[in-house]
């Protein structure tokens, strides 16, 4: 068995005065454990030639923001290691070597491939991730990959139900485990339940769609508080809810507002209780880790060798992973469009996109790449001149530092998703912005642009036309607008980072709910019968 100290000392930031204060709250009471639970581990195994399993750390703001909670608090992470066919005692190998290590505690969920094939790529990602993102033309609805999905939800809740206690608060993650709820119910599990919701909740008329609707929505109500990105999101929750006939008084009393601050509306209507809460609680990055690593001597080295590499030139900075929701092609398109209208642009800025691989073997993503190779070809073909290339095109990873960068050196970020939960690359841009120099261009469709719409440029990514004159308006805006406008943006995710993410929502599933002292044998007093806590 071949495994690494995944999460070495020396990789973490420091943490601020205000980050120790802030987690100091988190972690009261102290009884209260924290068990996260998504459909992967904040590592990956990988295998190792002739040596067993490696295990390698996941990315993402998610587990930097929650392993110093973990940590201190001696929680737990649950989740799918990231292979298929791991036996059981690989798994409690690499699961000791971890905890070696000053890793948090985790407990792996073991997939097999066909399990893989039809609740992750099947259900989860060939079903509710297009439905969910507006493209149901796309969507695959098949019985067998339903009954892997609530297989697999069971799975996951057999392991919680092992190692959670009464006291515990399960954090439950995103789209994959909707159905974990009603596995815990079956369960008996009595802890208090919070559910987030990282993609975007589909209207009425889409959710309906889904045959599975009814199990979904029951699943979902059974935890106490369900939090989303956006108010949409919220409003289409509740329509949904209210549609499908579920009889519960739903308190929508929880958000968390641009400027970071937990409101809590339910003292204000002076309501005694709540059955459940629905929150708006739109998640952030690490704002501090972002800046200080852009300011770094090796990033500021990197960009240098960049900026001679553009000779003189601006860039245009697109950086998604391979999906059909990013808007990729249109934002091509856009670009063109933007060459033909303006011939000043010409020789003057490139576009460089980076496409980070994704699920490559899914037969929709491999068409998407040819469309999009096929039209830089294109637009280069039209427009190349010698020494200038419009569009530079990577199909591949980048490191941190070659991300920050890039970042860095942009003079105009298009980030401009068809639709989005968040989009976390229109924040860390805006949080590399070290010099304050850059150029926002956002889709209204992207959950950040609710918080970020008083300093982006924000379009409509299907209006090529309007899309194109913004990448110009973004090129000729003074230096002046310019510095503004990113000093707006970097101020709102430095007020509400990561951390005061992570502490609203775990402050609002600590609160006390009908449902939750139900399950631990608290009768309801007669007050919550007057207001209809109960369903019919």
């Amino acid at each position: 068995m071949a495994a690494h100290n995944v999460f070495p000392e020396s990789r973490l930031p420091c943490p601020s005065a205000r980050r120790e204060l802030t987690t100091k709250a988190l972690l009261t009471p102290p009884k209260q454990r924290i068990v996260i639970v998504s459909n992967r581990l904040p590592i990956m195994l990988d295998r190792c030639d002739g040596s067993g399993w490696q295990a390698k750390p996941s990315s993402g703001g998610l587990v930097a923001a929650l392993r110093p909670i973990l940590r201190e608090r001696g929680g737990l992470w649950v989740g799918w290691p990231g292979a298929a066919d791991v036996g059981d005692t690989e798994l409690a190998e690499v699961g000791e070597h971890l905890a070696a290590h000053d890793n948090p505690r985790m407990r792996a969920v073991p997939l097999n491939s066909e399990e893989v094939d039809d609740f992750y790529k099947g259900f989860s990602n060939g079903l509710i991730w297009p439905l969910f993102h507006d493209m149901p033309k796309i969507c695959r609805f098949s019985a067998d990959h339903w009954r892997a999905y609530c297989r697999v939800n069971r799975k996951f809740a057999e392991v919680v139900a092992r190692e959670a206690a009464p006291d515990d608060v399960l954090w439950v993650h995103d789209y994959h485990l909707m159905m974990l709820g009603h596995e815990l119910s079956r369960l008996r599990v009595s802890s208090r339940r919070g559910f987030f919701l990282h993609i975007p909740f589909p209207s009425l008329e889409l959710f309906l769609e889904l045959p599975w609707r009814q199990q979904i929505m029951d699943s979902l109500l059974s935890f106490d508080l369900i939090a989303f990105q956006t108010d949409r999101d919220r409003r289409n929750f509740l329509q949904c809810a209210d549609a499908l006939g579920e009889r519960f008084v739903v308190e929508s009393n929880v958000k968390l507002d641009v400027r970071g601050r937990f409101l809590d509306r339910t003292a204000a209507d002076d309501k005694a209780w709540s059955d459940i809460q629905i929150a708006t609680l739109p998640i952030s990055i690490d704002y501090s880790r972002v800046a200080k690593d852009a300011a770094s001597d090796a990033v500021q080295h990197r960009a240098l060798q960049l900026r001679v590499d553009l000779r003189g030139r601006r860039m245009i900075l697109g950086v998604d992973r391979l999906d059909y929701t990013k808007g990729i092609v249109h934002r091509l398109r856009a670009f063109q469009l933007a060459l033909e209208r303006h011939a000043e642009l010409r020789g003057k800025i490139t576009l460089v996109q980076h496409l980070v691989p994704s699920r490559e073997k899914i037969s929709d993503y491999a068409k998407l790449r040819c469309d999009v190779e096929q039209l830089v070809s294109e637009i280069n073909g039209q427009f190349s001149e010698p020494g200038w290339v419009p569009i530079h095109y990577m199909y591949h990873s980048l490191s941190w530092e070659d991300l920050l960068a890039y970042y860095r050196i942009a003079s105009i970020a298009l980030i401009t998703p068809l639709k989005d939960g968040m989009n976390l690359v229109a924040k860390e841009y805006c949080a590399a912005q070290v010099e304050e120099h850059g150029v926002l261009i956002l889709s209204e469709f992207a959950g950040a642009a609710a918080e970020l719409k008083t300093g982006a440029l924000l379009v409509n990514p299907h209006d090529i036309a309007s899309t194109a004159e913004s990448i110009y308006q973004a090129f000729v805006m003074p230096k002046d607008e310019r510095l503004e406008r990113m000093r707006r943006l970097r101020r709102t995710i430095r007020n509400h980072d990561v951390f005061d993410w992570a502490e609203a929502f775990l402050s609002a599933a600590r609160k006390k709910s009908a449902r939750s002292d139900a399950r631990a044998g608290i009768t309801p007093s007669s007050h919550n019968h007057r207001h209809g806590m109960s369903r019919a």
